[in-house]
């Protein structure tokens, strides 16, 4: 039974991360991280407002795909920061890529017209409008008498 923390997921998260196992701000291999694309999503009259976090990305790295009703947000970057002496031997050499990615279900009467996005600061501000769905009108179908 899970029970409510004041310290994280379990009462013993905190007491436990400095023996047997690593930090959870450590990024493993094949460990998802909480970190990127934290997303808050806002209602509000008219329209959805969406708040996606991406620190360490730049506007270019960042596409939106709409898709089948499917808005996808994905991010990518990569970075290299070799350094080396006056002899040309390495003192350091570090690399990094990262991929993330997003998929939100937005309607299939949304086109990409609608949506409007904006990134700053790190944060991508994504409003999808609320789109009403067309009343049908009823049409009478009538069935041949003959006579």
């Amino acid at each position: 039974m899970l029970m409510p923390s004041i310290f994280g997921e379990s009462l013993f998260d905190d007491f436990f991360d400095d023996f047997a196992r690593p930090a959870r701000g450590v990024v493993h291999h094949n460990t998802p991280t909480t970190n990127v694309m934290r997303t808050d999503v806002k209602e509000n009259e008219d329209a959805y407002e969406l708040h996606i976090e991406l620190p360490g990305y730049q506007k270019d790295d960042v596409k939106a795909q709409l898709r089948d009703g499917y808005m996808t947000i994905s991010a990518e970057t990569s970075q290299n920061n070799d350094k080396k002496d006056e002899d040309g031997k390495y003192i350091r050499r570090e690399r990094y890529y990262g991929t993330c990615s997003r998929s939100f279900y937005v309607g299939k009467d949304i086109t990409e017209e609608d949506i409007k996005a904006k990134f700053e600061n790190g944060i991508l501000l994504v409003r999808v409008p609320k789109k009403e769905k067309e009343p049908k009108v009823e049409e009478n179908k009538y069935i041949a008498i003959e006579g």
